[in-house]
């Protein structure tokens, strides 16, 4: 307490300790460059994600070179190249690329396809390191757009003169990306960040979830309280907060100054069926919690339905922030997970190079396609990378570890990229460890086990497909 406010200092972050430094040497020596095109072919011999890029009319391929233009298409998408572009520095068939994008690469297709590789990496031992897959983040990060939609806004906050939209991706403490989607920068983040967790179709099952302040509203907290997950939200200047109690009468010694509200229960009580029926529709998929949330905001404030939500987040918001001010393990928790999701978000920003990084698709379908080809693509290199980051790991780690260091330290690529990226021609660079960890894509070592689909690949000629 100063001066009657509750002020909540930043920690200090951890040293990294010269063995974790020796570790990330050795490991780094072992991991030499590859195409991104490699990458990704390797991990579809692994998960066979393309077999969930079916036909929109159910029939089955006749073309040889399908599975080809499905990962160009693929790649033109997340990489933002366009499928002109990308027919020209692949000397592929532009119609073919057009044909393999409007019947099998759909939101459905592609959401199953990198749901078998967030799957993939949930089994990878060096995955079980960085955490159980039950805590997530959400964040949104700023894309600029170079055409005019209904999707897109101009806020000159982010966009200066341009306008632009927001993509919200949600990641887990395995550095996987189970869901991402589009949506308006207008619309806060707090009426998507359920959106991801109640859609989510992999095996991983959320249990906690953190975002920053601007995915945190009241009714979001009684929302994520009444479907069984904990939120925990980084919020700025956390003793600020108004913090509530149910009698008044009441004294609190030490925390009086921050509490200023009363809550009301029986508004609680008279719509708890209410409450529990819109959480069963939300847990079976018959509503989205966008949908709901936008329309809750466009009633009126006196709705009571809105109002007992409102009034029960801000008991579950009360209990929070008594724990979050007192707990420094908690809100270092929550700051590692967050940062996590911003590691993520810096590979998203890394692999759309083309068109300096400006949407070119104005329709709403086909921005929703290209953000889940860019998921796609972030998981295969996340994928890619803990797979041939786990041997190393292992067999450096007694050399190079002490009683300090251990593997869990050891992160997949997600930072600030040192690869060279020239023309159409995507290298990945060296590998890094934490607190910036960074790969964009590694080669197998020669002693790397290699696929079947390894050799298969080789009999074809793929050196066209080549960025």
């Amino acid at each position: 307490m100063e001066k009657g406010d509750v002020v909540v200092p930043r920690y200090e972050a951890n040293d990294r300790p010269p063995s974790l430094v020796e570790l990330e040497q050795l490991v780094d020596k072992r991991l030499p460059v590859v195409h991104l095109t490699d990458a990704l072919l390797e991990v579809d011999g692994w998960t066979d994600y393309s077999g969930e890029l079916r036909h929109a009319g159910g029939g089955e391929p006749r073309s040889k070179d399908l599975l080809v233009n499905c990962h160009a298409s693929i790649l033109a998408q997340a990489c933002n190249l366009g499928l002109t572009r990308m027919a020209q520095v692949a000397e592929l068939s532009y119609e073919s690329l057009v044909w393999t994008t409007t019947w099998y690469l759909r939101e459905e297709t592609l959401q199953k396809a990198y749901t078998r590789i967030v799957n993939f990496q949930h089994g990878q031992p060096l995955a079980s390191k960085w955490g159980t897959g039950r805590f997530w983040s959400s964040d949104g990060r700023r894309v600029t757009s170079a055409v005019r939609s209904r999707t897109t806004t101009a806020v000159p906050r982010y966009f200066g003169y341009g306008r632009g939209l927001t993509f919200a991706t949600w990641a887990s403490d395995q550095y996987s990306q189970p869901r991402a989607k589009p949506m308006p920068t207008t619309m806060r983040d707090a009426t998507y960040v359920l959106d991801g967790i109640l859609e989510n179709e992999t095996e991983l099952s959320p249990a906690e979830h953190t975002t920053d302040t601007a995915g945190y509203t009241d009714i979001v907290f009684a929302l994520f309280d009444l479907l069984g997950i904990q939120f925990l939200p980084r919020l700025a200047d956390p003793g600020s907060r108004t913090l509530h109690r149910f009698d008044k009468k009441i004294r609190y010694r030490h925390i009086e100054p921050l509490i200023d509200g009363t809550l009301r229960p029986a508004m609680i009580v008279k719509q708890w069926d209410e409450m529990l029926r819109l959480t069963g529709s939300l847990k079976r998929g018959w509503v989205s919690s966008s949908l709901f949330l936008a329309k809750l905001q466009a009633r009126s404030p006196k709705n009571a339905l809105a109002q007992a939500l409102a009034e029960y987040g801000r008991l579950i918001r009360t209990i929070f922030l008594l724990r979050y001010i007192d707990d420094e393990t908690l809100q270092r928790r929550i700051g590692a997970q967050i940062n996590k999701g911003e590691t993520v978000n810096g590979l998203h920003k890394f692999l759309l190079i083309a068109n300096e990084g400006q949407l070119r698709r104005a329709d709403e379908e086909e921005q929703i396609n290209q953000v889940s080809c860019l998921a796609l693509v972030a998981n295969a290199v996340i994928a890619w990378n803990t797979v041939y980051i786990q041997p190393s790991s292992i067999s450096f780690a007694p050399r190079a570890t002490s009683s300090r260091t251990r593997t869990s330290r050891i992160s997949p690529p997600c930072g600030t990229p040192t690869s060279t990226r020239t023309g159409c021609s995507t290298s990945t660079s060296r590998a890094v460890l934490e607190p910036t960890p960074s790969v964009y894509g590694r080669s197998a070592s020669r002693d790397a086990p290699r696929s079947s689909w390894e050799s298969s690949r080789r009999r074809q000629d793929r050196t066209k497909f080549l960025l």
